[in-house]
């Protein structure tokens, strides 16, 4: 049995306690995005093969499941985050089908690259949940951040999106990496439109870099970038469908007795206007001192956004080790 095909459960915002199935070697994968914390991709394909038996696959996370519930630790989900891309495992279908068995739901994190191949959607429809990652809808950005297989055409990918949003039974939700350094322009706006058009997509994430990237030039995008992003899909999408991923572990929000604190875990995910912002303190019976002192720390960001004032916790200051 090969252990290194199952590891955690790790805490994820998005699946609560997840454990993570490897199905796929490093650095296997159909693109090579400037972000990746497991580095430059060594085999860049669009070829499906079969990586490892199904069954060993079943043994690893079957067994990492005893251990978590050996020492009472709760497991949410199942996820398929390996290090490189999962859709590329022939076997992902039948993989699905058989960790579903042991009594866990299912979700599997993909870049959505071959989501136009039926036979990818087909392995995918077993699952409870599923990620695909949209980070751009314009070819020169898409090239420039994901640096896709020769063989892949954004046209092609974004249509195999729409498709698997018409199909997919389970929960879907998507991921959109925003990074510095990147003129993205009209580009949200864009972004926003495709993800509202998706059928059934239940939420839009927008996430940053907050581990060692493939590429040392690759940074967070700014505050004022991630707010546009959150307010432009908001508005494309309906409120409560939009959340920010930009590495913050917090306890879901739920109330600590300390206004810091929770101010700082509601703007890492939302950022709030100042009206929703004031209305919070009113309700914590606390002044607005404690915004101010938060922005001299410079822990919180004051940004203008059409005519509005929003807080937004600071992105530098994050880091994060969730999937």
């Amino acid at each position: 049995m090969d252990s290194a095909l199952a590891f955690g459960p790790v805490p994820s915002r998005r699946l609560g306690r997840s454990l993570g199935v490897n199905n796929i070697p490093a650095k296997v994968c159909s693109y090579s995005c400037v972000y990746c914390q497991v580095g430059r991709t060594t085999v860049l394909t669009v070829e499906r093969r079969a990586f490892y038996e199904p069954e060993k696959v079943y043994e690893a996370v079957k067994a990492k499941l005893g251990e978590a519930a050996s020492r009472g630790e709760r497991v949410d989900f199942v996820t398929f985050v390996p290090d490189g891309e999962p859709t590329l495992d022939a076997n992902l279908g039948r993989e699905i089908s058989l960790l579903k068995g042991l009594g866990k739901p299912v979700a599997v994190l993909t870049n959505a690259s071959l989501l136009w191949r039926e036979d990818v959607r087909e392995d995918l429809a077993g699952a409870d949940f599923v990620s695909v990652k949209v980070d751009a809808v314009e070819e020169g950005l898409w090239r420039r951040v994901n640096r896709p297989s020769r063989e892949l055409s954004l046209e092609k990918v974004l249509e195999g999106v729409s498709v698997f949003a018409e199909e997919f039974k389970g929960t879907l939700v998507s991921e959109t990496m925003l990074v510095g350094g990147v003129e993205y322009g009209e580009e949200l706006q864009r972004l926003a439109d495709f993800l509202g058009g998706l059928r059934r997509l239940a939420k839009a994430y927008v996430a940053v870099p907050v581990r060692p990237p493939a590429e040392k030039w690759v940074k967070p995008a700014g505050e004022e970038v991630v707010n546009a992003a959150y307010q432009l899909l908001s508005e494309r999408l309906g409120p409560g469908r939009v959340e920010l991923l930009t590495g913050y572990e917090g306890s879901d929000f739920a109330p600590t007795g300390n206004v810091r604190e929770d101010l700082l875990a509601i703007t890492a995910v939302h950022p709030m206007r100042r009206d929703a912002v004031e209305e919070f303190l009113k309700r914590a019976g606390a002044e607005w001192g404690v915004v101010e002192e938060l922005v001299r720390e410079n822990l919180l960001v004051e940004i203008e956004y059409e005519g509005k004032l929003y807080y937004i916790r600071r992105i530098s200051r994050l880091a994060g080790r969730e999937h």
